[in-house]
């Protein structure tokens, strides 16, 4: 009879065929892929240029032909004729220039004045006219090479004029009116003869140089060189717009940047060093004239350039009229001059500049916002870690203002705007905070997404579609802005190359169309934010999930003025320097306001991010650590100030939700008790290891606290904190022997209490055993009992009976649990004595009882008896042998020992996997045991 598998079991079998004959036909396919392409002819070779569009593609060769196998290295190729051929020219042009300028520089002082005339005229013109007969029988490379020798003669006949037709003239003066017909006559000649890449950069260079040198020449003040630089950076800002040739542009890009960098340097010197506020107004308005020339370039080009164009007006501008309010006030509220300049270049929003620039303007704003913070930063650290110099003497008494207690050095009369500076700023993130819906309409044009239309164009603006820099446009390379909402459904994936969609790029944005966004969905702007609690990267549109939702920002916002404020504050208390029972109530009541803030936006379901609690949770940490630490200069302060804070972190963990900020609140209740019981010991005068049992108190209400709260999340927090503090109070007991075993006894008690939970059993039994063992172990020392195994072995022998009624009903149980106690209870102080006993009795009665021990467990196949007494054992053992091998060792060479361990070491190496597999071995054999 035949047998029918079930279904299931057919199936599978099935698959499992089929799966093999999948993977045969696609082998076969492979190979016979493979054989096409060895069959076909080789395909013609690309003549070699410049073709990124093959970029990533096979190599040219044949068509589809099988991949190279790994390492493989292809032949060098000869090099190509045009390749030798620019080597050749550029040495060739080498040769040459070196031999003109030695000609010039050794040989000129031979020749007559005519001689001299006559072979630099005829070699410059000849060096000027071989270029354009060469460039038309086709040899551009040859050109260039010349073209550039005549450059160097060109800069060799100026120095030669210089030194023979006018040695007395100016050297500066010269150079300039040297350098600025040069750059003529290289632009003519570059524009003349097109093809030469050469030429026109050269006559960028040059241009640098006249107006700087004219104006040093004639000695002029440092302002009219910064307007010299500022000309030249405008020149070469028009050449970079409407050159010709990209290294022109580079070229002028560059060398515009520099004198651009120079000339505001020259500015932002004068302006900041002037003697009063009539005195900024010219360096003011070289830089106000920069910021003009800056945006009018950010108007016209890219957007890259655009919003570093933006960047640099920004500056400028708020060097310019921050500096004469700064010049009329004392030097330190300057800040507030250029913090509020800074802060008004936030109007740009309802300008009508392009899109990119009015980015770069206020990223220019709030680089000067962080660069005032910054200066807050010291004064700030000082007072918060200024009290730690008071751990050093605890208790001293109040000083008499809040600076002598934070032992501070710096100059808080300079910080007097510091605290001005904070609240200002805390203000103004309070209000975006506030008015969140606000801000994000009136920033909708600027941050919002081009919309992807027929022809590409914007509704923001009525520029022309595509129509590079005008404003207006929906380009963002433009500058244009773009409209609100746009960004479409998933897969409407607009191409936009200059604002017009590619062919056959979908989702066009008109109303109705596939793929538009309709208003309130998922299209939305980023900026607009994302339902109630969703991630930063859930908001917006999908093309910038990349970027923080609003709620993001608007929650970085709320938490930037929390920080702010709090430090504002704290600052201010240093500035004025307030009475220290001042400052302490105040840096309290600022911890107790920022967990009234934490709790109630930990507990509320706006849509607002998690930012704003928190962050006042970690301000709440930082400002309770700095306040105790004040504290900690008076014994009433430091109670009133570690008892209220204990308070309010209890009363936040209970009002707080379920969830981290509460495990949070109530650990750092449970620190602040632990520290109360301490301040409690010091207070009567205790000792440290007298304390250490009045410390047990908060790991103790821990232990009672976590089996009210049970399965509770804060409960494992509290009792680990706890655990924490009753290792403090170990800590304090180790100098007095008697002390700490009393410490380690209650511990064990602790220990054994909390064993009592089922969830807790499995570390609070072992723990609670080992912590009473080693009380007795400390116990015996501290009473110098010589003979422990009379105090032991009344403890293992019970044990053991204990441990082999077990094993006998329960074969499956551990030999560690049953037997493991027992045998450590003696093995282990006998052994500490035994090492420090000079007899040999008490080593041969432990190495025998270890012996039998590990045969026991040998035998009987069980690890605690084998692991146990063999450690004992060895250790017993290398006790007894100590002494002989120190004098072996001194009888013998000293290069002995490394020959040995050398030998070993190559032993071990040849055979290392038999060692392996011997180890594996021992590993499974132990791992049988039980």
């Amino acid at each position: 009879m035949e047998h029918v598998p079930p279904p299931a079991e057919e199936l599978a079998r099935l698959d499992r065929e089929l799966a093999e004959l999948d993977a045969r036909r696609a082998q076969l396919l492979t190979r016979r892929a493979w054989l096409l392409a060895a069959l076909r002819p080789p395909a013609p070779t690309a003549a070699p240029g410049w073709n990124p569009s093959a970029w990533g593609a096979p190599a040219v060769g044949r068509p589809g032909a099988p991949a190279q196998p790994w390492g493989y290295v292809p032949p060098k190729q000869p090099s190509t004729p045009r390749s030798a051929q620019n080597v050749l020219l550029t040495l060739g042009g080498l040769l040459l220039t070196i031999a003109a300028i030695a000609f010039t520089l050794v040989s000129w002082g031979s020749m007559g004045i005519g001689g001299r005339s006559a072979v630099l005229a005829l070699v410059t013109v000849g060096a000027l006219a071989a270029p354009a007969v060469l460039l038309r029988r086709g040899l551009t490379a040859t050109a260039e090479a010349l073209a550039a020798l005549a450059l160097v003669l060109t800069l060799l006949d100026a120095y030669a004029v210089h030194a023979v037709a006018a040695p007395d003239t100016d050297g500066l003066g010269f150079t300039a009116v040297a350098a600025a017909v040069l750059a003529a006559l290289w632009t003519a000649y570059g524009l003349a003869l097109g093809k030469l890449h050469l030429p026109l950069p050269a006559a960028v260079v040059l241009a640098q140089w006249p107006l700087l040198f004219g104006a040093w020449a004639a000695g002029a003040p440092a302002l009219v060189v910064g307007w010299a630089l500022l000309a030249t950076a405008v020149l070469d800002g028009a050449i970079v717009l409407w050159g010709k040739g990209t290294g022109t542009r580079v070229t002028a890009c560059v060398g515009g940047s520099v004198m651009a960098f120079s000339a505001l340097l020259v500015g932002l010197t004068l302006s900041v060093t002037a003697s009063g506020p009539l005195g900024t107004l010219a360096p003011g308005a070289l830089l106000l004239t920069a910021a003009a020339a800056a945006l009018a370039g950010a108007w016209r080009a890219p957007r890259g350039f655009a919003r570093a164009g933006g960047v640099v007006a920004g500056l400028a501008v708020v060097a310019a009229v921050g500096g004469v309010p700064a010049a009329a006030v004392p030097e330190d509220w300057g800040v507030l001059a250029y913090l509020s300049a800074g802060l008004a270049l936030t109007a740009v929003v309802r300008t009508g500049l392009p899109r990119n620039a009015v980015l770069g303007v206020l990223v220019a704003s709030a680089a000067v916002v962080a660069g005032a913070l910054a200066g807050a930063l010291p004064g700030l650290a000082a007072v918060l870690l200024g009290p730690v110099s008071l751990l050093s003497d605890v208790w001293a008494g109040s000083p008499e203002g809040f600076r002598a207690a934070l032992g501070s050095t710096l100059p808080w009369t300079g910080l007097a705007a510091t605290p001005v500076v904070l609240a200002v700023s805390a203000g103004l993130l309070g209000s975006a905070y506030r008015w969140w819906p606000s801000l994000a309409r009136i920033a909708a044009p600027l941050i919002a997404r081009e919309e992807p239309g027929p022809a590409g164009a914007a509704a923001y603006g009525a520029g022309p579609a595509g129509s590079a820099g005008a404003p207006g446009t929906g380009t963002p390379e433009a500058g244009g802005a773009a409209v609100p909402g746009t960004g479409g459904e998933p897969g409407a994936g607009t191409a936009r190359t200059g604002g017009t969609p590619a062919p056959g790029a979908s989702g066009a944005g008109a109303p109705g169309a596939p793929g538009a966004a309709a208003p309130g969905a998922s299209g939305a702007p980023w900026y607009a934010g994302g339902r109630a609690g969703a991630p930063w990267y859930a908001g917006g549109a999908p093309a910038a999930r990349r970027r923080p939702s609003g709620a993001a920002l608007r929650g970085a916002a709320g938490a930037g003025a929390a920080v702010l404020g709090w430090g504002a504050l704290l600052l201010a208390g240093a500035v004025l320097d307030v009475p220290y029972a001042v400052a302490v109530a105040g840096e309290t009541l600022l911890v107790a306001g920022l967990l009234a803030l934490a709790v109630r936006g930990a507990g509320s379901g706006r849509d607002a991010s998690a930012a704003v609690p928190v962050t006042a949770l970690v301000v709440a940490l930082a400002g309770a650590v700095s306040a105790g630490l004040l504290s900690l200069a008076s014994e009433g302060a430091s109670y009133a100030v570690f008892g209220a804070l204990t308070a309010l972190f209890a009363g936040a963990s209970v009002r707080a939700g379920a969830g981290v900020e509460r495990a949070v609140f109530a650990v750092a209740a449970t620190v602040g008790g632990t520290v109360l019981t301490g301040f409690a010991g010091r207070s009567l005068e205790l000792a440290p290891h007298e304390a250490a049992p009045l410390v047990l108190l908060v790991p103790a209400l821990t232990v009672l606290f976590g089996a009210r709260l049970r399965r509770n999340p804060v409960a494992l927090p509290v009792e680990l904190t706890g655990a924490l503090g009753a290792l403090v109070a170990v800590g304090l007991a180790v100098p007095d022997a008697p002390f700490l075993a009393l410490v380690l006894a209650l511990c064990g008690v602790l220990a054994a209490g909390a064993a009592v939970r089922p969830e807790r059993r499995p570390v609070a039994g072992y723990l609670a055993a080992a912590l009473f063992v080693l009380a007795t172990w400390v116990r015996l020392a501290a009473s110098e009992v010589s003979f422990p195994e009379a105090y032991t072995l009344p403890v293992t022998v019970p044990a053991l009976v204990v441990g082999f009624l077990r094993r006998r009903k329960d074969p499956e149980a551990s030999s560690w649990t049953a037997y493991g106690p027992g045998l450590a209870a003696t093995l282990l102080p006998s052994l500490a004595v035994a090492w420090t006993d000079p007899d040999w009795q008490r080593p041969l009665l432990l190495g025998v009882a270890a012996l039998v021990v590990t045969l026991l467990g040998a035998r009987h196949r069980l690890q605690a008896l084998l692991l146990l007494g063999g450690a004992v054992l060895a250790l017993d053992g290398l006790h007894e042998l100590a002494p002989y091998v120190v004098q072996v060792a001194g009888a013998l060479p000293r290069w002995l020992p490394p020959a040995l361990a050398g030998l070993l070491l190559l032993v071990v190496g040849a055979t290392y996997e038999q060692r392996l597999r011997d180890a594996r071995r021992l590993k499974d054999a132990l791992g049988r045991m039980r």
